[in-house]
Parts: structure tokens; sequence; C-alpha cells
């Protein structure tokens, strides 16, 4: 039994995941600890004053919350919803009026896009009011920022695919606002709706961004916030107002 354990431990695939071998002596059961994924997401330490519930009151962690139910809601909306412009509307009536629960689960993604975006603007603020946003914290603040964008998007490109009236002119009035940009603003225009107004062709690139690209790029740059949340010492607290821990 020990030679198969010591087999084990010594392969090539237990290294791929673990790093060390059994923790049988005191080398490998500290490897344990300081190779432990839940561990290593957290700063080695923190300023004792950021831990106050009233400090953040929890902003990034209920908008990354968000994210995640959104993600979810989305997927199994995108069951029942066909991104064409004969289609959307009825599928959408389908949805509320005829799908269990359904809904529900389009109020849960809705009402979720609009939390998302308020929770996301309070946390930006929280950042600039305690003064975050400086050294050595800056190139995560840019992260944050794009964040910020990256979900007024995901917001925006949403607000179409339910194809009613209310959705499809302020789309219109949308795009046309955004012409206005005296550099790229008709060619941006003409990239979100794929033609001269509002149709199939803005319905599907507007489908695509709001449920591949946009969702994509916000997984990998919540990913790399939360990493360098964690490499620049957790939240960003006065160094003088608490002891650090």
């Amino acid at each position: 039994m020990a030679t198969f354990v010591d087999f084990v431990t010594r392969s090539r695939v237990w290294r791929s995941f673990f790093r060390h071998g059994m923790p049988d002596n005191p080398l490998d059961r500290s490897l344990v600890m300081t190779t432990n994924i839940f561990f290593h997401l957290h700063p080695v330490k923190v300023n004792w004053s950021s831990l106050k519930a009233t400090y953040s009151f929890g902003l990034g962690v209920i908008t990354t919350f968000l994210f995640a139910a959104l993600g979810v809601t989305g997927v199994l909306l995108m069951f029942y919803y066909t991104p064409s412009v004969e289609r959307a509307y009825s599928d959408v009536i389908t949805l509320q009026t005829q799908v269990p629960f359904g809904q529900l689960l389009r109020n849960m993604h809705r009402w979720g896009a609009h939390l998302m975006v308020l929770a996301a603007t309070l946390h930006m603020m929280r950042v600039f009011y305690t003064g975050a946003y400086k050294p050595p914290r800056e190139f995560n603040w840019v992260v944050g920022v794009g964040l910020l964008i990256l979900t007024l998007g995901a917001s925006f490109t949403g607000y179409l695919l339910p194809w009613d009236q209310l959705s499809f002119w302020a789309i219109t009035v949308g795009t046309s606002v955004a012409a206005y940009e005296p550099m790229m603003g008709t060619t941006v225009r003409k990239i979100l709706l794929g033609g001269p107004e509002v149709g199939q062709g803005a319905l599907t690139r507007f489908y695509a961004l709001h449920v591949m690209v946009i969702p994509a790029v916000l997984f990998l740059l919540i990913g790399l916030h939360l990493w360098r949340v964690r490499k620049d010492g957790g939240l960003a607290a006065n160094e003088n107002a608490g002891e650090q821990k």
C-alpha cells in the first residue's frame, strides 16, 4: 500500500494538481497550507480598519455575486430565446406567460443587471472616497474603470434583446447619440447596428456582445481585479487608521 501511495504522490498527475507529496512530514504539511488556493486568494496581511463592514459595505463582493447570478439566469434565459426579429418578442412573451417561473427568471436577470450597475458605481465611489486608487493600486483602479464601462455595455446591449418598442427606440436614440462622436462615432454606430438602422443585424450583434464577448472579458478582468487586490495587500486603508494583522 505504501509503495502505491508513494507512486501516486510522485506521479506527474499528482504533482500537476497538488505540487507536494502526502502530508506525512513537516515540509509537505506546510506546503498543504502555503499552496492552498483558498488561502492564496487572501493577502498575507490586511489593515485592521479595512475589515470593518462599514468601510467597504461589501460592494465589490456584491457586484461579483450579481455577475455570477446574471450568468446563471442568462444561461437559463438562452434556452427560451431566439435572437430573431420575427421571434424575439414572442419568445419573451412565451417565457413570461407559459414557462414555469419564467417571469421570475426574467425579472431576476433584469433587476440583477440594474443592481449590478448600481453596486459597481457605488463601489467605484467608495474606492475614490477612501483613496484606494492611489499607488500602488493605480493599475487596479484602471482595471476597475474598465469593468464599470463593460458593466454599462452589458446593460446597454441587453436592452435591445426583448425587441419591444421601448428597447427598439432606446437603442435607436442611443446609437444615434454615439454617432455624434467626432472621430469614430459613425464607425461605431455602423459596427453596432450592422446597417443604417436597427434591425436583424443590430439584434445579432447586440446578442453576441451581450452573451459572449462582454461576459468573457468581464470574467477575465474580474479575475485580474481580485488577484491584484490580493497582491496589493487587500482593501486599501489609511495605514495609520489601524494596525495591520
